[in-house]
C-alpha cells in the first residue's frame, strides 16, 4: 500500500470522525447528553491528533491539542459547558473540519487563521485549571474500638509512563512506513526516549535489502495513556511487533515500613486471624463560596441525562474503489437492456404471456431489478455528512452577518445517490446563504416584527414519488417582489411593461448576473449563484422551485433523481424515431380538439389546458426530422414542467412507459443541445433522451419567462 493510499484512507477516517465529532455536539446542544457522548467527542478528537502526527501534520496536531485539552476539563468535570463553552468547542470543531479539508486539498495547512481561536482555547483551559478544586486527601476513619492515627506509607509514587517495544516487519517498510514519522507524532503525549537495537543486522554478505531488523525500544514518561499509544500506531498494525509495558516503581516495600512496626518485633508471617479491614472516607473540601450574582439560565445547557444508553455498537464499513462500483453498475445496465431484447424477441414469436417461458422470463426481469436497486443502493449514501458541512456554512455566514441564526437539519439519515451528492454541494451552499445574507432580517428588524431574535434555518431531505426532495428554507422576511421586478426590468432582463406572475417573478432569481444586494460583500452581491444552482441541478436531471410567503420566509425546492444511471422515461414516436421523455417531467398527456389550440403569431401557437395556455413546441421540426407541415388537431401533446413553466410537446406517439439505462453521449459524441443522454432500446435502436430543461432556451432564446415555443401549424 502506497503512501497515497494511506494518505487517503487516514482523511476518509477523518470524515467519519469529524461526523461523529459533529453529531455529538448536536447531542450536546440539545441538552440530552450524558458522560458518554462527552467521552465520543474527546475520542473522535484525540484520534485525529494521532493519526496526523503519524503522517507528520503537525499543524493539525497543534490545534486537536488544544482542543482536546478543552474537552478533556469538561470530561473530568472541571470545566462546565455553559453557552459560551459550547460556541467554542462548536467553532473549534468547524475550524477542526476546515483544517483537515485544507490539508487533504494542498497537503499542509497554516494555523495563522486560527491563532486566535487556539489562544482562546488555552485561555479557557488555563482558566478551568486555576479554578479546579485540590484533590481530596484520604483519611482513615477511627475504629469503634480504639482511636489510630492515620499512618503516612512514605513510599515514593513511581514514574508515570509506558515502555514501547516496537519491531516493524518487513512489509512495514513496503507500505511506506518510517518509523521516524511513528516517533514524532509520540513527543507531544510526553517526554521520549529512543534505544535502537541493531544487533539482528548480520553482516553484509548476508544482508537482506527487503528484510527489517531493527527494532526500537521506547521509553514515554507523562500523563498518558495506552489508548493514545495504541492510536498513534494504528496504521502500522500488523506490519508489526507492539508491546507496551507500564512503567513498574522500583520495589522498596520494606523501605517504606515504619520503624515503630521493626521495633515491636511483629513478624511479618502468615496473620493468625481475619486481617480488619479499615473503612476509606474522602475528606470532604471545603464549599466553594457562593457567587454574587448566578449565572443566568439562558446561558446554561441542561444537564447530563443519569440513565442513558451505552451506545449502539460500530457498524462496520466496507471501502471499495468507487471504479469497480461503476463497472458494476453498467453490468447491471446491460442485464437490463439484455432482458429487453429477449422479451421483444419472444413477443414478435407470437408466444403468449401464459407460455412457460414467458413466466420464467418474468422471473428474470423480477432478478434483474432486485440486483439492480441492490447496486443501486452500494453508491448510495445519507446525505449526513453533507448536512453537517451546510451547518458550517449557516453557522459562518450568521457570523459574517452578525445575524443570530439557528441551523436545523432533517431527514439526514435520506439516501441519494454519491455522484448527485457530491455535486450538491456548491448549490446548497449558495442558497444557504442566501437565506442568511438575503431571507432573514437583523435582530433589531426581526424584534420588531414580533418574531424571535434569532431566526430559523432549516434543510430538509426526504424520499417522495421516487425522487429525492431537499428543501431549504427560512423564517425571514421573504422575497421582495416588486424590487426584484424593478431591478430585472433596470438590468433589461425583461420589458418594462411585462406583466408578469408571482411565479415568474421569483424565477428571475435565477436569471444571469442577477442580484439584489446594493453592495458586494464575501456572501452576495455579484450576481453569481441562483443562476449556478439552477444549472447545476438542472444537470442532474432535477429541478429547482420557490415558495415565498411576504413576512413569513421562503423555501426553495430541489427534486433530484435517485440516481443517474437509470431513468423512467416515456417512450415517444418523433416523426420516424422513437424518442425517451423523463416520466419526472410529464405532468399529462392530451389530445385536444382542433378549438383548443390557437395560433398567435408567425409559426407560433398555444394549447388551451382548463383555461389556462401553454406554449408549444413541435419536437420533428425542432429537431429538423420533418419539414412538411402537419395539422395541429392530429397530434398528441405531452405537457412538461420545464423549469417552472409548462410547454406543451407535440409528437407522433406515445409509445410505452419503462425503466431505461442511461448511456452519456458526452465520453462518445459530445454535449447536444437539447439532448440529455441516450439510451438502448428492447430492439436494439438507439433512442435520445430529450433534455426537458433546455427546451425552453433552445426554441425560444428572444423570450425569458414565457416563451412562446416554436410550432409549424
Amino acid at each position: 500500500m502506497s503512501n497515497d493510499t494511506l494518505r487517503e484512507t487516514f482523511f476518509a477516517e477523518c470524515e467519519e470522525l469529524i461526523e461523529s465529532l459533529t453529531e455529538g455536539l448536536d447531542i450536546v446542544a440539545s441538552g440530552d447528553w450524558d458522560k458518554e457522548t462527552i467521552n465520543a467527542i474527546f475520542r473522535a478528537v484525540h484520534s485525529i491528533k494521532g493519526a496526523a502526527g503519524a503522517f507528520g501534520y503537525n499543524d493539525l496536531v497543534t490545534f486537536t491539542h488544544a482542543y482536546e485539552t478543552v474537552l478533556d476539563l469538561i470530561r473530568s468535570d472541571k470545566l462546565e459547558i455553559s453557552a459560551e463553552i459550547l460556541r467554542l468547542i462548536t467553532r473549534s470543531s468547524d475550524a477542526l473540519a476546515e483544517l483537515v479539508d485544507t490539508t487533504r486539498q494542498e497537503g499542509s495547512a497554516s494555523l495563522e487563521p486560527l491563532a486566535d481561536l487556539i489562544a482562546e482555547l488555552e485561555s479557557v483551559a488555563s482558566a478551568a485549571k486555576a479554578e479546579s478544586p485540590p484533590e481530596p486527601e484520604f483519611t482513615f476513619a477511627p475504629l469503634a474500638v480504639m482511636q489510630i492515627d492515620p499512618i503516612e506509607l512514605d513510599k515514593p509514587a513511581g514514574p508515570s509512563g509506558f515502555t514501547i517495544r516496537f519491531k516493524p516487519h518487513a512489509s512495514f517498510y513496503l507500505n511506506g512506513h518510517e518509523p521516524r514519522r511513528y516517533f514524532t507524532a509520540l513527543e507531544p503525549l510526553g517526554e521520549l526516549e529512543i534505544d535502537c537495537d541493531a544487533t539482528a543486522v548480520p553482516t553484509l554478505d548476508a544482508f537482506d535489502f527487503d528484510a527489517a531488523y531493527l527494532s526500537w525500544t521506547l521509553t514515554l514518561t507523562g500523563e498518558t495513556d495506552e489508548d493514545s499509544i495504541r492510536t498513534v500506531f494504528s496504521f502500522a498494525m500488523g506490519l508489526c511487533d507492539l508491546d507496551i509495558t507500564p512503567l513498574e516503581a522500583e520495589d522498596d516495600s520494606d523501605a517504606g515500613i515504619p520503624d515503630f512496626i521493626a521495633s515491636t518485633g511483629i513478624g511479618l508471617g502468615e496473620p493468625e486471624v481475619e486481617p480488619v479491614v479499615l473503612p476509606v472516607t474522602a475528606a470532604k473540601p471545603e464549599p466553594a463560596p457562593v457567587a454574587a450574582k448566578a449565572e443566568p439560565e439562558a446561558e446554561k445547557t441542561n444537564a447530563p441525562k443519569a440513565a442513558k444508553s451505552s451506545g449502539n455498537p460500530v457498524a462496520t464499513t466496507l471501502r471499495v474503489d468507487p471504479d469497480r462500483v461503476d463497472r458494476l453498475i453498467n453490468s447491471v445496465g446491460e442485464l437490463i437492456i439484455n432482458h429487453a431484447v429477449i422479451s421483444q424477441k419472444l413477443e414478435s414469436c407470437g408466444l403468449g404471456n401464459d407460455s412457460e417461458i414467458m413466466a420464467a422470463l418474468d422471473d428474470y426481469r423480477y432478478l434483474a431489478r432486485e440486483i439492480q436497486e441492490g447496486v443501486m443502493s452500494i453508491r448510495a449514501q445519507p446525505v449526513k455528512a453533507l448536512f453537517q458541512r451546510m451547518g458550517r456554512v449557516v453557522r459562518e455566514a450568521g457570523e459574517a452577518t452578525k445575524k443570530p441564526v439557528n441551523f436545523i437539519s432533517e431527514g439526514e439519515g435520506t439516501e441519494i445517490d454519491k455522484t448527485i451528492l457530491e455535486r450538491l454541494a456548491d448549490p446548497l451552499t449558495h442558497m444557504l446563504r442566501n437565506s442568511v445574507d438575503h431571507g432573514l432580517e437583523s435582530a433589531e428588524k426581526r424584534i420588531a416584527a414580533g418574531k424571535p431574535e434569532v431566526g430559523i434555518v432549516r434543510l430538509s431531505a426526504a424520499h417522495r414519488s421516487g425522487h429525492v426532495v431537499i428543501e431549504v428554507s427560512d423564517d425571514g422576511a421573504g422575497l421582495n417582489r416588486e424590487r426584484i421586478l424593478a431591478k430585472a426590468m433596470e438590468k433589461g432582463l425583461v420589458p418594462p411593461d411585462a406583466k408578469l406572475s408571482e411565479a415568474e417573478i421569483d424565477n428571475l432569481l435565477f436569471a444571469p448576473g442577477f442580484s439584489t444586494a446594493e453592495s458586494i460583500t464575501n456572501l452576495s452581491g455579484r450576481g453569481v449563484g441562483m443562476d449556478v444552482v439552477k444549472t447545476t441541478i438542472t444537470s442532474l436531471g432535477g429541478k429547482v422551485g420557490i415558495t415565498s410567503v411576504p413576512g413569513k420566509g421562503s423555501t426553495f425546492t430541489i427534486s433530484l433523481p435517485l440516481t443517474l444511471a437509470v431513468l423512467d422515461g416515456m417512450i415517444i414516436g418523433v416523426g420516424e424515431e422513437t424518442m425517451v421523455l423523463p416520466l419526472s417531467s410529464v405532468v399529462e398527456t392530451v389530445r385536444p380538439s382542433r378549438r383548443d389550440i390557437h395560433e398567435i403569431g408567425p409559426g407560433e401557437c398555444v394549447l388551451s389546458v382548463r383555461g389556462s395556455y401553454v406554449p408549444v413546441v413541435d419536437l420533428a421540426h425542432l429537431f429538423g426530422m420533418r419539414t412538411a407541415k402537419t395539422r395541429p388537431a392530429d397530434r398528441s401533446y405531452v405537457l412538461l414542467d420545464a423549469g417552472g413553466s409548462n410547454i406543451a410537446v407535440a409528437v407522433d406517439a406515445i409509445q410505452d412507459q419503462r425503466q431505461v439505462v442511461i448511456k452519456s453521449l458526452e465520453g462518445n459524441y459530445g454535449t447536444v443541445t437539447g439532448i440529455a443522454a441516450a439510451t438502448i432500446l428492447g430492439d436494439g435502436k438507439i433512442a435520445l433522451i430529450i433534455d426537458s430543461e433546455a427546451l425552453v432556451g433552445l426554441v425560444s432564446p428572444r423570450r425569458n419567462t414565457r416563451a412562446l415555443i416554436e410550432l409549424e401549424a
